[in-house]
């Protein structure tokens, strides 16, 4: 109702020929709003429940990137690092999830820089809550491309081939299709050291 009367106030005064005294340039205008906080905290992001998984692998929202020749995943990434920790909080089951890095051809240090990757993300999980028992880091290098030739890959398939995968290792304690805990990598370490 006040917001009506003030309105035919102004009204009244306009229709009069009168026009309303202009705001005191020494009354200072009150202060805006605070800004939405902004969700930082696990608890306070959505956590995800909906998983698919494509041959024991979990698919993620997007790939996990490094910058090139790098070891730790570029901020991007975090989104779909979130979504495996809510994979992993959600099925308890799984004992054992295998953080697979790919690497595409170029360069001669692909299996320790797969390695290292691994390894990064692995400790990025256990950062974030997930016990470090269930993370087995493994690195693969080149050794496993999924486009191109193992010495022949256009721009393309060097992007298809560099990717990391989370695979189910095992489901209660036991090896799930029998497949070694590695799936024919490289260790990367510990991730509990």
């Amino acid at each position: 109702m006040r917001k009506w009367i003030n309105a035919a106030l102004l009204s009244a005064f306009v229709n009069l020929g009168c026009t309303p005294a202009a705001p005191d340039p020494a009354v200072p205008a009150p202060p805006a709003p605070p800004a939405p906080p902004v969700a930082t905290h696990a608890a306070e992001r959505a956590k995800a429940t909906n998983f698919t998984l494509d041959h024991g692998a979990l698919v993620l929202p997007a790939p996990i990137a490094f910058e090139t020749d790098g070891t730790a995943p570029v901020a991007e990434s975090e989104a779909s690092l979130h979504f495996v920790v809510d994979y992993l909080e959600a099925k308890p089951d799984i004992t054992l999830m295998r953080v697979e890095v790919h690497t595409d051809n170029d360069g001669a240090n692909n299996d320790e820089l797969s390695e290292k990757r691994a390894m990064a993300v692995a400790r990025w999980l256990v950062s974030h809550g997930v016990k470090c028992q269930r993370i087995a880091p493994v690195g693969f290098g080149a050794t496993k491309p999924i486009a191109g030739s193992m010495t022949h890959q256009t721009p393309e398939e060097k992007a298809q081939n560099r990717r990391v995968l989370f695979v189910n290792a095992a489901l209660r304690g036991r090896s799930i299709g029998g497949m070694p805990i590695d799936g024919g990598g490289h260790i990367a370490g510990d991730t509990c050291n």
